[in-house]
């Protein structure tokens, strides 16, 4: 995983260097377990991106979900609306495992930032976004929390502070998978994936978390040594009757050094 910034380091250089800042954020929904709101930080680039979070504060005793939170959860969503605003599509710091008793399931237990990155209709300035967003809150039982936030570019009292934030959320993220660091599948049923991990040498352990998507649906990865190299047989629950369009199934891959993201080809 790439190395968390330290905020008051960020603080200082967003106020000492770069262009003026454009931060804004939404008010805070409140719930049961903790709330959320999202944070942008600066203008568009040239082809219309603005980048932000989604600031997730549990309560202690409380979890949220991954991307893929396994047969019973709720994984984190975001849908746009309005002329302004194309699309949006979050990115997922690495997860860990959980075990509430009844299911395994992957996600995070203290509060967490999820990237998001936003597609402005207008390439050069910023705009106002009301997006829908729905995560799961969980302590015992999981409660799912519905939301409409809004963000106003032209309201921010804290732009400094809004701007470090979504730069210390994407440094926080898995760094992309290279050829010394990543997940491949070495072979494929129907029934069972059989993933091959390459993992950096002074990589200890190591967990792997797949994203079931386009019709695809997958139980916990089982990691077995097989022949000196680190293998994960995960169990298929889904697939689609034909492969679909795509980059392909999102994974992570943790390790005492580290953490990766990349695409698996569709079986």
């Amino acid at each position: 995983m790439r190395s968390l910034s330290i905020l008051p380091a960020l603080l200082i250089a967003a106020t000492l260097s770069g262009p003026p800042a454009h931060a804004a954020s939404s008010d805070w929904h409140v719930s049961e377990g903790g709330r959320i709101r999202i944070v942008t930080a600066n203008q568009p680039d040239a082809g219309g991106n603005l980048r932000g979070v989604l600031q997730i504060e549990l309560k202690p005793g409380w979890k949220t979900y991954w991307r893929d939170p396994g047969d019973s959860g709720v994984p984190p969503q975001i849908m746009v609306d309005g002329p302004e605003v194309r699309q949006a599509e979050l990115s997922f710091p690495a997860p860990t495992r959980h075990d509430d008793g009844y299911s395994e399931w992957a996600g995070y237990d203290s509060s967490v930032l999820l990237p998001i990155q936003f597609t402005l209709a207008g390439h050069h300035q910023p705009a106002t976004i009301a997006a829908k967003v729905m995560i799961g809150m969980c302590e015992r039982i999981c409660i799912p929390v519905h939301a409409d936030l809004v963000v106003d570019p032209d309201r921010s009292s804290q732009q400094v502070v809004e701007e470090a934030m979504v730069h210390n959320a994407l440094a926080a993220l898995p760094a992309p998978a290279s050829p010394g660091f990543e997940a491949s599948i070495a072979t494929a049923s129907d029934d069972t994936l059989t993933v091959e991990a390459t993992l950096p040498e002074d990589a200890r352990s190591a967990e792997l978390f797949l994203a079931g998507e386009g019709g695809y649906a997958f139980a916990t990865p089982v990691a077995k040594p097989a022949d000196g190299k680190l293998v994960f047989e995960v169990p298929v629950v889904a697939k689609p009757a034909h492969k679909p369009d795509g980059q392909g199934l999102p994974y992570t891959l943790t390790s005492s050094a580290g953490a990766v993201s990349g695409f698996l080809p569709y079986p």
